[in-house]
């Protein structure tokens, strides 16, 4: 054990960073972008041990070995010795938090194997959450998607063995297999009278990472469900076939249940909006071990106007580009607190095909903020409601207009305007596609039905955050436009006159 601590020959870091959740796409998700620190972690802990740090460390393994050796020669059953030391390895992990992890053979093995297709994923971003393994968040369109299982979701078994105590890596160790095979997940979730469980078949995940449509004209609508090596490009070619048909006035920017990915396509993405200045920075337990890494001069669209929509299943990678973009006050940040994953991960090749997956640093937006636990906070928070059930309320408590009352006075019509009756006006306000030349049928996306099991695929026209988000927009244009406005007396009327003509 000695050895595998002191020996600067016996572990390597491997390149990369990890920001987010284990992913089920088809692997853990990946390392992306540099890595934090360059230089070994065996060099950074040497210069951090003192003397006294000496004594007591040797202190300590002098008692783990007397262990050690009383239970290998007196346990009531013969017991491996690395079955032993395995086992303590994976204790000391434990302590620390929910993201580092030893990793034995089995498992380090499956970190390192790539996305060939040899192996399937069920879609599914998880954490272990209050000791409990938790759904961040189904991929749409992936096999966990598709049988239901929803954010918040409750893991209490995999293949009938409870998830008790397993960590993450053992988790996602269980849940994968050969494509085509099943496995099933038992599910608890508020509502559920006892857990249910989930019969998901593995498949080789290719996700679309980025979906978009126009609302109306002059607003666009941009989803990122994943910060994949593809992000940033892909949102620069949905924006720009978005400006295709109008100029855009407005950007609709959906980071909700995004659970993160890589960092330097967080950096990428955030390079869209913001042309100059860090994006983030990392910090290790020493203020020197920091790197920071700045927006890519050259692309962004500085005058566009931007909402960008989160919730508490927003992490990571996502959560850098909200907070980067709201401590530049280059977008308005609305919706729900985001998940509050600030926190770097590495991992350590250890030998002996044994690696480790260490918390090495935290993360902070541009202006300092640490976004571990607190999460990054909207600008406007948003409940998340069902608009076609608003849309009823609406109907229910209609109030009447002067146009209602019996007898009054018809509007002059503008010439060329076209006048609508009230059950016309009714229908065009409480549709989804109200807006001018859209074609329902040719939308990117569309409405499936659902019930308590099968999630609907998300139509931003049926979205209340959405619909807030393009007022906002609409009313950040209409305040810009103010204060070049004709006033009543430059288009030739009166106003002493027809002020007074209005009193009497």
């Amino acid at each position: 054990m000695a050895d595998i601590l002191n020996k600067r020959s016996s572990c390597r870091l491997l390149p990369g960073v990890l920001l987010g959740y284990c992913s089920l796409a088809l692997v853990l998700q990946g390392p992306g972008g540099a890595s934090a620190f360059a230089a070994s972690p065996n060099a950074r802990a040497a210069a951090a041990v003192t003397a006294v740090d000496k004594k007591e460390r040797y202190e300590n393994l002098e008692l783990f070995q007397k262990v050690l050796h009383f239970v290998e020669a007196n346990y009531v059953n013969e017991v491996k010795n690395k079955d032993l030391i395995y086992g303590a390895i994976k204790g000391m992990m434990e302590t620390l938090d929910p993201h580092s992890n030893f990793l034995p053979p089995e498992l380090f093995k499956d970190m390192k194997i790539d996305t060939s297709g040899k192996f399937g994923g069920l879609g599914i971003e998880i954490v272990v959450k209050d000791n409990i393994l938790t759904v961040v968040a189904p991929i749409e369109d992936t096999p966990a998607w598709k049988a239901g299982i929803k954010a918040n979701d409750k893991i209490v078994k995999i293949n009938g063995e409870s998830t008790k105590g397993m960590n993450i890596v053992e988790a996602v160790a269980k849940m994968r297999g050969a494509k085509g095979t099943p496995v099933v997940l038992s599910v608890y979730r508020p509502g559920f009278d006892q857990a249910r469980d989930f019969s998901i078949t593995r498949a080789v995940i290719k996700i679309q990472s980025v979906k978009f449509e126009p609302l109306e004209p002059g607003f666009g609508y941009v989803r990122l469900t994943s910060f994949n090596e593809n992000a940033a490009a892909d949102v620069e070619k949905a924006i720009q076939k978005l400006e295709k048909n109008h100029k855009l006035k407005g950007l609709v920017f959906d980071l909700r249940t995004n659970p993160g990915g890589l960092l330097d396509q967080a950096v990428e993405v955030a390079s869209l909006f913001v042309d100059d200045g860090p994006i983030v920075s990392t910090i290790g337990r020493n203020k020197d071990q920091k790197e920071v890494k700045y927006a890519r001069k050259g692309k962004a669209r500085k005058d566009l106007p931007v909402a960008v929509l989160v919730n508490a299943n927003t992490a990571s990678a996502a959560e850098i580009v909200a907070g980067a973009l709201q401590d530049y006050n280059r977008a308005i940040i609305m919706g729900q607190p985001t998940f509050g994953k600030g926190s770097v991960q590495t991992v350590v090749d250890l030998g002996q095909e044994l690696g480790l997956k260490l918390t090495i640093a935290r993360y902070y937006t541009p202006s300092g903020r640490s976004i571990q636990e607190k999460g990054v906070m909207p600008d406007i928070v948003l409940e998340d409601y069902d608009v076609k059930v608003l849309a009823e309320a609406r109907r229910r408590n209609q109030s009447y207009r002067e146009k209602d009352l019996k007898g009054h006075i018809a509007p002059v019509s503008d010439e060329g305007s076209k006048e609508y009756s009230k059950e016309e006006l009714e229908a065009l306000v409480n549709s989804p596609d109200s807006s001018k030349g859209s074609d329902p049928a040719k939308s990117p996306e569309k409405t499936l039905a659902a019930d308590d099991l099968t999630p609907a695929k998300a139509n931003p026209k049926e979205d209340y955050q959405v619909r807030e988000a393009v007022n906002y927009l609409k009313s950040y244009d209409f305040f810009k436009k103010i204060a070049v406005r004709e006033t009543p007396a430059s288009v030739g009327l009166d106003v002493k006159k027809a002020s007074v003509s209005s009193s009497q």
